[in-house]
């Protein structure tokens, strides 16, 4: 293998979550704390996760208070805490045949720990570490700690490492450690705009789990 460890980001990497849970979760999200505003469509939903991120613009944009992002908070957990989304066709047997093969799973996201086990577990899985929102604000993505966290934990360096994301804030944090990044060519969430941006500042792009599973099982 290329790697001794992926490190994955879950949302819209692993799983179809930003259609099937959080854009329907934001929806209900604006109904209750800005019911005059007039929305997003879920393009520019995507878009506003890619840059500044959504923690930034609700803050920025949508002005959240901290109450209104503890809200935030509640009513998402409540809408997603029963459902769980589809993983991408060829993904799961992706994990599994590299853990098989003895390789480590990391999985770094702004989704909760819980969650992500949960989905794993669900289909048999279980990575080797999980960094999700749970983790004070300061030590989450795009804050490089999670995969300084990675490499100390399983005594890795950046070149045995591979981070494997659909969007800027998880190439960001890979720049930052020195780390190969591949950009999650296959996810929805890769409209006109952010394929330019990801094509021209990844190490490696694929349109497909199937070409990045192909390219991770292959010898240098």
């Amino acid at each position: 293998m290329r790697y001794k460890c992926l490190i994955l980001d879950h949302d819209d990497t692993a799983v179809k979550s930003t259609p099937e849970l959080h854009y329907p979760a934001f929806c209900e999200i604006m109904e209750r704390l800005r019911p005059r505003h007039e929305g997003y469509s879920l393009d520019s939903f995507i878009r506003l996760c890619f840059d500044p991120g959504f923690e930034q613009f609700c803050r920025r944009e949508l002005g959240f208070t901290d109450k209104e992002m503890q809200m935030e908070y509640e009513i998402w957990k409540a809408y997603i805490q029963d459902k769980t989304p589809a993983f991408y066709d060829g993904f799961l047997d992706m994990v599994r045949e590299f853990q098989q093969r003895g390789g480590y799973i990391s999985v770094i996201s702004l989704s909760e720990n819980t969650e992500i086990e949960r989905h794993y577990r669900e289909n048999g899985i279980k990575p080797d570490l999980v960094y999700g929102w749970e983790y004070p604000e300061e030590q989450r993505k795009p804050n490089p700690y999670p995969m300084i966290q990675t490499l100390e934990s399983l005594k890795l360096k950046p070149a045995d490492c591979l981070m494997v994301d659909d969007l800027k804030l998880g190439y960001d944090m890979a720049k930052a450690c020195g780390v190969d990044f591949a950009a999650a060519g296959w996810s929805h969430s890769l409209i006109p705009g952010i394929i330019d941006f990801m094509k021209a500042n990844s190490n490696y792009y694929f349109d497909s789990v199937y070409e990045l599973s192909r390219f991770v099982f292959s010898r240098e």
